[in-house]
């Protein structure tokens, strides 16, 4: 039988046991739910990183670019007037940035879904980098590797008027290549861009963008009145479309007599 003096020796060493299988316990615990934790956290990672690559492996819109977002409950801005009830509208595409720029992007494609035609207006925010060149997007939206290289293939003379065109440089006299066109306006901040495979020849593409911008339209202008007294002076010089072309194509040299920006 043990001295009461024992039994008490036995109780602080028990509960010294008791405690530290707990403690035992509750590191255990923590381990296995930092594990699952970082799981969770890897997998979202991944995730994320595969959603990333969207943009890139589909073709069915235009590429968003880091900081745009699709606005999917924005209203259209812009459209084109038709030619005849008959006619298909394109699929129409606003992306926003936090910084406050916008993007109305118009695409039409082939039956067999290839696109054919992108006509985009960017309203400038404070993501606009003055020190990039108008350009360096074009050939992206022309389809293009982003190291391809453009030349300016002439001015065509719309509403909004002079406009300039580009096609990849290189291309041989006579090829009926997309052309790629871009337009900027100061006041308002403002850049109409886009390009067109349409028509077989150089004029009949020529002559299908110059009618793609004298059909475009404002539908609504928001809270930019300027916006709104640019379309309405366009409005004053709209012309007919043509199928080939006029005497209005401006080529080559004649392209030095004209001044200020694009």
């Amino acid at each position: 039988m043990q001295s009461p003096e024992a039994r008490t020796a036995a109780t602080p060493t028990q509960i010294q046991l008791a405690l530290a299988a707990f403690a035992d316990e509750i590191v255990g615990t923590l381990a296995r739910l930092f594990v699952y934790v970082g799981a969770l956290v890897l997998f979202a990672i991944l995730g994320l990183a595969a959603l990333g690559q969207l943009p890139e492996l589909r073709d069915d819109g235009p590429a968003v670019k880091p900081g745009w977002s699709v606005a999917d409950r924005s209203h259209p801005a812009f459209a084109l007037s038709r030619l005849d009830s008959s006619e298909k509208t394109g699929a129409y595409t606003i992306l926003t940035h936090p910084e406050g720029g916008r993007r109305d992007v118009m695409r039409w494609a082939s039956e067999a879904d290839r696109p054919v035609a992108e006509l985009e207006i960017y309203r400038e925010g404070d993501e606009f980098d003055v020190a990039r060149p108008a350009t360096a997007d074009l050939a992206v939206q022309m389809g293009l590797g982003t190291a391809t290289p453009l030349e300016q293939a002439g001015l065509i003379d719309t509403k909004f008027g002079h406009v300039a065109l580009f096609r990849p440089t290189g291309t041989a006299a006579g090829a009926s290549s997309c052309l790629g066109y871009l337009k900027r306006s100061e006041e308002p901040a403002l850049q109409i861009s886009g390009f067109s495979c349409q028509g077989g020849t150089l004029p009949e593409r020529r002559a299908a963008i110059a009618c793609t911008l004298n059909r475009l339209t404002l539908l609504t202008s928001g809270n930019e009145p300027k916006l709104a007294e640019l379309f309405a002076h366009a409005e004053l010089k709209r012309r007919a479309c043509t199928s080939q072309g006029s005497s209005d194509w401006l080529l080559g040299a004649a392209n030095a007599q004209l001044r200020g920006a694009l």
